[in-house]
Parts: structure tokens; C-alpha cells; sequence
């Protein structure tokens, strides 16, 4: 139960909140159910003191119930074997995509928030998951199925869902909705009381629910305190920036959303304060940014820009754009930090780098990224034209090659690409199919007819072993290497969350940061040849004295002395420069 004092504040806190969202004589009704809510939650497990959030020993997982697959058992079962086999002291979170019973979307159209889908698993076997791992869960927050009950009793004028959804009237300006897709904005139905037409920002199944009604806030408080109380520890919202719609807006990044975002942190900080509250919003840099409020939204935000300006600087062979976005726009304020990936079981996005990449740099991408066996999803826009909205191929396959061509260095230019990811300051987060080397899944796309399932196999473990038993596959030379760089990672304060970050321009072809323990007792050194050729880094010239004395290098063993006034960088190769604790402690 939640102590007075703290229920106290909240309710100051979050009657302000709601101030600014809904009318005057909406909040107090509101206000008192969300606080019975509140005042009833019990937390499954005892929450100590709140003194960290997160550490460098923290790492995600991301990966659907099905992504591994064993004979005789559930997938979710299956799934929890492997990562107590291969993971269990590597990964400290799961998250584990929506397990819901769904109609669309592989999870994302959900039929019912608190069931998890039969033919995944059940609630006992998600906290199978949950007793060696944190885990990550989905508020899918923006739209149901329309198979939802809620959606069923909108067709049927029935309450309380026939005032959930939106039906706009046909004279307003919808014209600068921004939106994520080609599909029409609003969906034909047939309701009891005749044709009507609803809001579907995604697609025909996913439709959108209506925050403008103070009910549907409180529904999916009930949902996210429900998540809480089957173990959740991270909260992920799900294309939360879509949330509130107001005629003749954009209905993007609206205030609105601001505030209920922060309502929902300011439940998790009395609740449970030990809970992560993510938001998921792939959108231009800086209004990615603007979903960490003042220290008082969410406490964690996808580093959206990363995956696609590393993926840009890998295959043309540079470092400049990648090193102008780390250098300048990479702060988190306190408390907060950056979820950082490479892939996800989304494609590659572009509005991430909108003022970021030239366009021809990015139509170059993507002509490459065509050649490598990957397809464009696009966007529509107001005027009817549409732009390209992501690119959708395996990271792995990404990598095959650069503006010239396939070579020989995918494998060197992948475990660049992830190691470099993991260095970064924030919580690496490694999609299972990146973990695992996974090619395009050309057979799935065909199947399905959706780009997107390009990257999301459902491997069977059987022949996964296999694989990974063979020291000459793809599978296992990156696992092992991975698994093993990841190990090292844990082990160093310096990739502590909240260490300080400093990033270098070393020139063209190099990328490189320092990383520094809270306590500054540890800095790490990192830097990467993003090129095919060799390359020197002067030593005296690039580090700014910072370099002194002896360090070792973490990843690959080889000593380095001030006195040696160049390191060289054979091709692709990356190195984790330490200080040796010997030679610390001598000093």
C-alpha cells in the first residue's frame, strides 16, 4: 500500500496534471478513481530503497515469444531455455514484444492488454522469464484491435467502448496529420447506427483510442498498474507520440501527450520507483529528445538516430556525420538516459535523421540498401505524396558490403557496428536477431507480404544449435565474439549509464569517445576504424593529453604506452583502451 505522505503528493501532482489535459469538471472524478487506483496497488515485490535504476551490468534483449522455437514445448518456454543456456550471465532484461492475443501487426493490433496469447505461453511462463531477468512489456498505448472488446461495443453502441474511439466530424482540417504510413487515415465502418468512420493512424485494424475521454486514460492506468503487478520492471510506450489528436494540428508531440506521459511516471515513481518508463517515438532527433520533459517524463528514450547514421558511416566509409550527431545531441539530462540499438524488429528509420544526413547521402543509402536485399517502406504525406519511412533489411545483411560493393569484412563490420553501439553512453539493447547473425528472411516476406517480417525469423533451437555448433557459421563466429564482448562490457564502471561521455573527432575515418566511471575512478578509451584500409591514430595529437601511462586493451589484449606515439588500427577493428590496475596502483 502507498504511504499517505507519498499519496499525498501525488495527488497534488497529478491533479496539475490533469489540469492541463481535461476541463475543469472532468478532473475531480477522474483525479478520485485514479487515486483509488493508486491507493490499492500492492507491489508484488518489496521495494528496497531506490538507489540505482540501472548499472553498466545492465543489458536488453529484444525479442518476439516466438523468435526461438523448441519441439515439445510453448515458445515462450523454448525462448527462456535458451537465454538460461546461452545468456544467463550475459543479458539482464528481456523485452519480450507484445504476447497478447492480437489480429495484425505480429502483437501490435491487441485483443485483449491482460492475456497472454495461448499459442505463445501463459502468465507462469512469462515469470519463468522474469525470475533470471528484468523484464520489458509493451503498454500498447495508442490504438486496440478491432476485434478489442472495447472496438466490439463501439460497433454495437454499447458502453463503455462506444465512446472510446474517434469519429471526426467531416468538416474539420486534417490536413497536417502527420503520419507513419500510407494507409488512409480514417476507416469505413458499419456500426448499429449506421456507417461511421474512425481514426486508424497505423492501419484498418489498429484503431486509434480517444484520450479526449478521461475513461480512457484511467483504462489503461488500470492496465499499466496490472503489467506492474505480473513483475514488469520496464514500461515501453508504445507510438506514444501519436496520442492526442486535435483538429487542424499535426496530432504529433502534443502537450497533451506530454502530460499524460508524465502522469504515467509520476504512478510508476509512487507505485513502484524501482519501474523505467520508455518511451518508443521514431521521430526527427530532436523531438525524440523532447519525451525526456525536465527530468520528469520518461526515464529512458530510444536513440533513434543511431542505427541508421552508423549503418550511413559504415558503408561510405566516414565518420563525419555520425561523430557531428554524437559530439553535439547526445545529452541526457539527469536521471534519464538513452536506450542504444542497432536493430529492432522495426526497420531502419528515416525520419531519425531528418537535418541530420544530406539527402543525396541518404538516397545513396538507400539505393545500397535495395542491392543488399532490403526493401523501403513509405510514408504518406498531407499533399498525397509519400517519402520513404524506413528501410527494412537485416542488420547483419546491411553490412555486407559499402557503396562499392560486397567484400569480405561483413563480419568485422558487424561486430563494429554492435560493439561500438554498446560503448555509447545509455543501456545497450541487441535484437535477438542481430545476437544471432540472422540473414534476410526473404521466405517469411513472401509469406506474409510485409516488409517488415524480413526481420523477424522464428528460429527453430534445433537448428539454431547446429549452427551455433559449427565454429566455421556466420551464427556462431558472432555470438561467441558478441557474447564474449558483452561479458567484458558489464565488468567495467566506465559503461556505467550515467558516466560521462566525451566524443572525439579523430578525423574522417575514425570514430572515438571516452567513457568515464560516476566515481572517476575507470576511463575507457574507445575508438573504431570505420574503413576497410588501415589506419594510424597519432596519439600525442588526437587525445589531448589525456593519455598517459600504460593501458591494456579490453577487448583484444594488446598493451599501449604513451611513449608510443601511434596506434595502429588494422580494418574495422575496434579497441577498449584501460588504464592496467598494476600499473595504477604503482602510481
Amino acid at each position: 500500500m502507498v504511504g499517505a505522505d507519498v499519496l499525498e503528493r501525488f495527488q497534488l501532482q497529478a491533479s496539475e496534471r490533469l489540469g492541463r489535459i481535461y476541463r475543469v469538471d472532468q478532473v475531480k472524478t477522474l483525479l478520485d478513481q485514479v487515486v483509488i487506483e493508486v491507493q490499492n496497488f500492492s507491489n508484488p515485490v518489496e521495494e528496497e530503497p531506490v538507489n540505482r535504476l540501472w548499472s553498466e551490468r545492465d543489458l536488453i534483449l529484444i525479442s518476439y515469444g516466438d523468435s526461438i522455437c523448441v519441439e515439445g514445448q510453448m515458445p515462450i518456454q523454448g525462448l527462456c531455455s535458451f537465454l538460461e543456456h546461452y545468456l544467463p550471465d550475459v543479458i539482464s532484461i528481456v523485452h519480450l514484444l507484445p504476447f497478447f492475443p492480437y489480429s495484425s501487426d505480429d502483437g501490435f493490433a491487441v485483443i485483449d492488454y491482460q492475456q497472454v496469447n495461448p499459442k505463445l505461453g501463459d502468465w507462469s511462463q512469462i515469470a519463468a522469464i522474469n525470475r533470471n531477468f528484468d523484464l520489458m512489456v509493451d503498454l500498447v498505448i495508442n490504438h486496440v484491435s478491432s476485434q478489442h472488446r472495447w472496438f466490439q461495443e463501439f460497433l454495437h453502441d454499447e458502453e463503455p467502448g462506444k465512446n472510446y474511439f474517434i469519429s471526426p466530424p467531416d468538416d474539420v482540417d486534417l490536413t497536417h496529420v502527420v503520419r507513419p504510413r500510407q494507409s488512409p487515415l480514417l476507416t469505413r465502418v458499419e456500426t448499429d447506427r449506421g456507417a461511421d468512420k474512425v481514426w486508424t493512424t497505423f492501419s484498418a485494424d489498429q484503431v486509434d483510442t480517444n484520450f479526449s475521454n478521461p475513461d480512457v486514460l484511467l483504462e489503461y492506468i488500470k492496465v499499466l498498474l496490472f503489467y506492474l503487478s505480473q513483475g514488469a520492471r520496464f514500461i515501453r510506450l508504445d507510438a506514444v507520440a501519436f496520442l492526442w489528436k486535435e483538429w487542424g494540428t499535426s496530432c504529433l508531440n502534443l502537450p497533451q501527450t506530454h502530460e499524460i506521459v508524465k502522469l504515467l511516471r509520476d504512478i510508476l515513481t509512487t507505485v513502484a520507483p524501482k519501474t523505467v518508463l520508455l518511451t518508443e517515438t521514431n521521430l526527427p532527433h530532436h523531438q525524440n529528445l523532447s519525451y525526456f520533459g525536465d527530468s520528469d517524463e520518461a526515464h529512458m528514450v530510444y536513440q533513434f538516430s543511431l542505427a541508421p547514421l552508423l549503418l550511413h558511416g559504415l558503408y561510405r566509409g566516414t565518420s563525419v556525420y555520425l561523430c557531428e550527431w554524437a559530439r553535439t545531441r547526445c545529452n541526457a539530462p539527469p536521471g534519464c538516459t538513452f536506450l542504444n540499438f542497432t536493430a529492432s524488429h522495426d526497420g531502419i528509420g528515416l525520419r531519425p535523421i531528418e537535418g541530420l544526413l544530406p539527402q543525396g547521402e541518404i538516397d545513396l543509402l538507400l539505393h545500397g540498401m535495395e542491392k543488399f536485399g532490403g526493401m523501403i517502406s513509405y510514408k504518406g504525406n498531407g499533399d498525397g505524396s509519400k517519402s520513404p519511412y524506413e528501410i527494412n533489411i537485416g542488420y547483419f545483411d546491411a553490412l555486407k558490403g559499402t557503396w562499392l560493393g560486397d567484400d569480405c569484412w561483413q563480419l568485422a563490420r558487424f561486430l563494429l557496428a554492435q560493439t561500438l553501439m554498446i560503448g555509447l553512453r545509455g543501456i545497450p539493447a541487441l535484437y535477438i536477431h542481430s545476437l544471432l547473425a540472422t540473414p534476410n528472411y526473404h521466405e517469411g516476406v513472401e509469406k506474409t507480404g510485409r516488409p517488415r517480417t524480413i526481420n523477424r525469423r522464428c528460429w527453430q533451437q534445433k537448428d539454431l544449435d547446429l549452427l551455433l555448433g559449427d565454429e566455421e557459421s556466420n551464427q556462431a563466429k558472432i555470438f561467441y565474439e558478441l557474447r564474449r564482448r558483452l561479458q567484458i562490457r558489464r565488468e567495467q564502471p566506465a559503461f556505467h549509464p550515467d558516466g560521462r561521455q566525451e566524443v572525439l573527432y579523430l578525423g574522417e575515418y575514425l570514430f572515438g569517445f571516452w567513457r568515464f566511471s560516476p566515481d572517476g575512478k575507470q576511463k575507457i578509451f574507445a575508438v573504431h576504424n570505420l574503413t576497410e584500409q588501415p589506419r594510424n591514430l597519432y596519439v600525442d595529437g588526437a587525445l589531448d593529453g589525456q593519455f598517459s601511462g600504460r593501458w591494456i586493451g579490453l577487448l583484444t589484449g594488446e598493451v599501449v604506452t604513451s611513449e608510443r606515439a601511434v596506434i595502429n588500427l588494422p580494418p574495422y577493428h575496434v579497441l577498449w583502451l584501460a588504464q592496467q590496475e598494476e600499473w595504477v596502483s604503482e602510481r
